[in-house]
C-alpha cells in the first residue's frame, strides 16, 4: 500500500540567532513545491521546526541574561513569526526542547542502541559548525573553518559513536543510484567523495562540557550531540517511534542548505537505516547568498535581514525576488539595488497587466470567466524536476507575451472599429491571463488570489489599488 501523505520537511534553523536568507528560501522553496502538489491533487504534510539545545544557545542565552528556556521560547516565537510573515503554510511544527521530542528522542537512541559505542576521541572540532572534522579536513583548511573562520579545537573526550561504518554501503548505493537524490548532481558527486572518508561520528558529548541538551539514556554524564536530537525532528514530528508513520515516511522532499548537506545524507541516512525506516526520496539543496559581491559577515555589517526586506515592498515582492531572481540550487548575489529592481518588474509587468485589462474590460463590458486550468507540460517537468526558479521564468515569459500582444493588437483601437472583435481580443486576453495566474499561484499566493477575484467576477471592475504601487 502506498503511503497517504506527500511529505515535505525543511531543516530546522539554530536559535543562537535571527532568521536570515537561508531560513527564507529553505521556507518558500519548500512552500512553493508545497503549493504546487497540493494544485494537482496530493494530502501534502510539510515540517518545521526549531533547533534548541547546544552549548552555543546555553551561552547566547547567559551573555543576555536570560534564563535558557526563556531564551529558545521567545526565538521560536520569532522565528513562526517569520514563516508567517512569508507566508508559508506547515502542517508540523518541532520544538526539540519540547517534552514529547525529548522523549522520543530517547527512543530512538534506545532503537539504534545496536551500531552505538562508547570510546575516547582525540580531534578536530568547530564549536561554530558543532561538528566534529577529520584530519583531512583539518589539513585542507589549514586549520581554520572555511566557515567561521575560527581556529578548530583540539578535543580530547569519552563519547558514544554511531557506527556509520555500517551502514555506508548501503548510503553509497542509495545515492550513486538516486534512491536517495541529491540535487544538483554536483553536490552528489561532493558527497559521495566526502563519504569515502567519513569516520564513525561522535553523537553525545560530556554533560560537563555541554550542559542544555537531551540526556543520553541510561548515562547521566553525557547528552545528545545536537545534529541527532535535531535530525529526528522530522520523524518525532508523525510521534516516531511509538506511532507507526508509513502513511507519512519515507520524506518525498526534504529542503536544505548547502553547508548542512554533508550531516543529512551520512548521519541521518544511517540512523534511519539502523531504525528500519526508508530513505528521502530527495534532498534539494540550496546555495548561498552573497551581498554585493561579498559573503554575508556581521564584521563587514552587511547582513540582510529578511524581515526588513518583507517590510519594503511586502510577501509578495519578497517571494517574487528570491523565488525567480534567486537560482534554486546555486550561489546567488543579492544587493539592494536588484531587489528595488526586482520589485519595479513585478509592477511593471504583472501589475501594469492587470490595471490595463481589467480597465479595458470594464470600460467595453467584457465580462469574467470560470476556466479550469492544466498546467503546461513544460512546466510540470521543471517543477517535477525541482527547477522552480526556471519554471517561474517560464510562467512570467507568459506574462511578458500578453503584454506584448495588448501592445501590438491594440484592443482599444480595435473595439472603436469593430466592437465585436475587440471584445472577442479582451476575452482572449482575460483567458490568457487565467491561465498564466494559474502557473503563477505556487510562488504568488496572494497575488494569483485576487487576479483571480477580478478576473472570474461576473463584472470585471478596476482595481481601486494597483497590486503593486510604484513610489
Amino acid at each position: 500500500m502506498s503511503k497517504k501523505f506527500w511529505t515535505i520537511a525543511t531543516a530546522i534553523p539554530y536559535l543562537n540567532g535571527d532568521p536570515h536568507i537561508g531560513h527564507a528560501l529553505d521556507y518558500l522553496l519548500a512552500d512553493t513545491v508545497s503549493r504546487y502538489r497540493k494544485s494537482i491533487g496530493d494530502d501534502v504534510v510539510f515540517t518545521a521546526g526549531t533547533d534548541e539545545h547546544g552549548e552555543k544557545i546555553f551561552k547566547k542565552a547567559g551573555a543576555e541574561g536570560l534564563d535558557v528556556q526563556t531564551f529558545v521560547d521567545q526565538k521560536a516565537e520569532i522565528f513562526k513569526d517569520f514563516i508567517s510573515d512569508l507566508n508559508v503554510e506547515y502542517t508540523h511544527f518541532v520544538r526539540t526542547t519540547d517534552e514529547k521530542h525529548v522523549q522520543l528522542c530517547q527512543e530512538i537512541w534506545i532503537k539504534l542502541s545496536d551500531h552505538i559505542y562508547k570510546d575516547s576521541y582525540e580531534g578536530w572540532y568547530c564549536d561554530g559548525c558543532e561538528a566534529f572534522v577529520t584530519d583531512k579536513e583539518y589539513a585542507e583548511n589549514n586549520g581554520i573553518c572555511p566557515d567561521h573562520q575560527k581556529a578548530y579545537q583540539k578535543l580530547n573526550e569519552e563519547n558514544y559513536y554511531l557506527r556509520i561504518s555500517d551502514f555506508k554501503d548501503e548510503i553509497r548505493t542509495a545515492i550513486e543510484t538516486d534512491r536517495l537524490e541529491i540535487l544538483p548532481k554536483h553536490r552528489k558527486n561532493e558527497f559521495l567523495n566526502l563519504l569515502k572518508d567519513m569516520p564513525d561520528v561522535s553523537i553525545s558529548r560530556p554533560k560537563a562540557k555541554v550542559s542544555w541538551g537531551i540526556p543520553v539514556p541510561n548515562d547521566d554524564e553525557q547528552v545528545m550531540y545536537v545534529w541527532i536530537d535535531a535530525l529526528s525532528n522530522y520523524i518525532t514530528a508523525f510521534d516516531y517511534p511509538e506511532k507507526e508513520i508509513s502513511d507519512y515516511w519515507p520524506a518525498d522532499l526534504q529542503v536544505l542548505g548547502k553547508d548542512i548537506l554533508r550531516f543529512h545524507a551520512g548521519i541521518w541516512p544511517a540512523m534511519l537505516i539502523g531504525l528500519g525506516l526508508e530513505l528521502p526520496k530527495t534532498f534539494l539543496t540550496h546555495g548561498y547568498i552573497s551581498v554585493d559581491g561579498q559573503k554575508m559577515s556581521k564584521s563587514i555589517g552587511n547582513v540582510v535581514d529578511p524581515r526588513e526586506a518583507i517590510a519594503k515592498h511586502g510577501t509578495e515582492a519578497f517571494r517574487y525576488y528570491f523565488l525567480r531572481h534567486v537560482s534554486t540550487t546555486d550561489d546567488a548575489d543579492f544587493s539592494w539595488e536588484k531587489y528595488e529592481a526586482g520589485y519595479n518588474e513585478l509592477a511593471n509587468v504583472l501589475g501594469n497587466l492587470v490595471q490595463r485589462l481589467a480597465n479595458l474590460c470594464a470600460k467595453n463590458e467584457v465580462p469574467g470567466q470560470e476556466l479550469t486550468v492544466d498546467y503546461d507540460p513544460e512546466y510540470i517537468k521543471l517543477m517535477d524536476g525541482y527547477e522552480l526558479n526556471k519554471a517561474f521564468d517560464y510562467a512570467w515569459e507568459k506574462a511578458q507575451k500578453i503584454n506584448q500582444k495588448i501592445d501590438e493588437e491594440k484592443p482599444w483601437a480595435l473595439v472603436k472599429e469593430s466592437p465585436e472583435a475587440g471584445q472577442s481580443l479582451l476575452t482572449d486576453l482575460v483567458r490568457d491571463l487565467l491561465i498564466v495566474n494559474k502557473h503563477l499561484t505556487p510562488f504568488l499566493p496572494e497575488t494569483t488570489k485576487r487576479i483571480e477575484s477580478i478576473f472570474t467576477a461576473k463584472e470585471i471592475a478596476v482595481p481601486e489599488t494597483p497590486l503593486f504601487p510604484k513610489n
